[in-house]
């Protein structure tokens, strides 16, 4: 029986620009034998081929690999972006329920701010209003919103 798998694993990525700054950062070298890939990066397993557009992954190891737009586009999705109230409440609720399985926790964090109410331009507000971000940020991870 065939299962069903998903990735969990969080990685950073930047997309090439063809930039001086990029080129030099990840050690890519203009190679015009190919017209389609003119441009390749120094990996692990030698030199591959990479294009504009591609995207350059980071491992633990801080080894650089290139990954095609279309291929990442169907593989990975960014984090999502939560103001710093929301990710306080989220380590706060993550730390209360270290015994309540995820999804208890994430029901109840969503349902008391139903039950109990809340005021427009509050966490509660934020969180009813961005539920599939605030679920994805529970689950996944998160990025904190930068202060204005």
């Amino acid at each position: 029986m065939i299962k069903v798998y998903r990735k969990t694993a969080t990685i950073k990525a930047e997309q090439f620009d063809n930039s001086r700054e990029m080129a030099e950062k990840y050690h890519v070298e203009y190679d015009g034998a190919s017209s389609i890939l003119p441009f390749r990066i120094d990996t692990p397993k030698g030199w591959l081929r990479i294009k504009v557009g591609d995207w350059i992954v980071a491992d633990d190891d801080g080894k650089y690999w290139p990954i095609a737009d279309d291929v990442f586009k169907k593989t990975y999705a960014e984090l999502p972006v939560i103001p710093k109230d929301v990710a306080e409440r989220i380590i706060t609720e993550h730390s209360l329920n270290d015994l309540i399985p995820t999804l208890g926790g994430i029901y109840r964090a969503m349902i008391q701010t139903v039950v109990y109410g809340y005021q427009k331009g509050d966490i509660g507000d934020w969180i009813v209003n961005h539920s599939d971000d605030f679920a994805r940020a529970w689950l996944d991870g998160y990025q904190v919103e930068e202060d204005k």
